[in-house]
């Protein structure tokens, strides 16, 4: 099994080197004490506040998020928000391998947000050192990519396509459905050789507001499996409802995100994939000290 969590820390297992890592028998392995914050770097033309619409301006907004204490910096080229219509390789590439490389050397952990494996191939040989496949690793190609790069996955849940997500949303059970899939694709990954993985249920992705409070509900039975969870519920529309405010922008749905992120780490979540770094870390912090961790 996937080395998750024990009383004290959480770890990931990589096949090279990784900014903060420690050698081990078989590869690296990047531990942490308590849950910490992924921070969004988002390089598509309607991002407004989660990297930029061209390079320069994700490096700027990258460097903001490391220096507010993210653990990972996710960078993303595609959109995948409800709705959205995808893009082909050569453009996705051309928009996140200049923000990689530019991070090279800055002691950042980096993730390459990706569906297609030859990005994530390519994200991996410019510096990435995680793959986050929205689409649960569950191209075969995807799965060899991250065992030959030796790099660990995030493997989320994801009903259909972003363009098609949240039409006709069924489940018998959705928590069973779920987390079954989850725990069948980390199986499926580490079988392949992929070193290590992440387990995200997807919220917003393919599911209603009730699917989704099911979902942040059952937390501790995803937790109990024995792998690192990573939750990313940051300024996702079902927040608004939830908070009062549907009309709400996406940029105020702040307080409601940490709300829901604090909860993921009091389940024992191991990452929480944000927007606004800063007060998720400040937040995390005082809970941990509450907790005595």
């Amino acid at each position: 099994m996937n080395p998750a969590t024990d009383s004290a820390c959480f770890t990931l297992d990589f096949g090279f080197p990784v900014p903060g890592a420690a050698p081990t028998n078989g590869g690296w392995r990047l531990s942490w004490p308590t849950c910490l914050a992924m921070g969004i770097v988002n390089v598509t033309p309607d991002s407004f506040s989660d990297g930029g619409r061209d390079g320069e301006a994700a490096l700027k907004h990258a460097w903001q998020l490391l220096a507010d204490g993210a653990l990972i910096l996710d960078i993303g080229g595609e959109s995948t928000r409800p709705g959205a219509s995808p893009i082909d390789a050569a453009t996705e590439l051309d928009r996140v391998l200049p923000v990689i490389r530019g991070l090279s050397g800055s002691g950042a952990v980096l993730s390459i947000d990706t569906l297609k494996p030859e990005v994530a191939d390519a994200a991996l040989v410019a510096g990435a050192h995680l793959v986050n496949d929205v689409s649960g690793l569950r191209d075969p190609e995807m799965r060899a990519v991250c065992a030959a790069r030796g790099a660990p996955a995030a493997i989320m849940h994801m009903r259909g396509e972003p363009r098609t997500m949240q039409r006709e949303i069924h489940y018998d059970d959705v928590v069973a459905e779920v987390f079954g899939f989850l725990q069948a694709q980390a199986a499926l990954a580490l079988d392949a050789g992929v070193p290590g993985v992440l387990l995200d249920p997807g919220i917003g992705f393919g599911k209603t507001p009730a699917h989704n409070l099911a979902l942040l509900r059952a937390l501790p039975e995803l937790t109990a499996l024995g792998y690192p969870v990573l939750l990313g519920a940051s300024r996702k529309k079902f927040l608004a409802a939830l908070s009062g405010e549907p009309q709400a922008a996406a940029h105020t749905r702040d307080a409601a995100s940490l709300a829901v992120h604090l909860h993921a780490a009091r389940c024992g979540a191991a990452l929480v994939r944000v927007h606004d770094v800063r007060s998720h870390v400040l937040a995390l912090r005082v809970q941990s000290a509450l907790e005595g961790a």
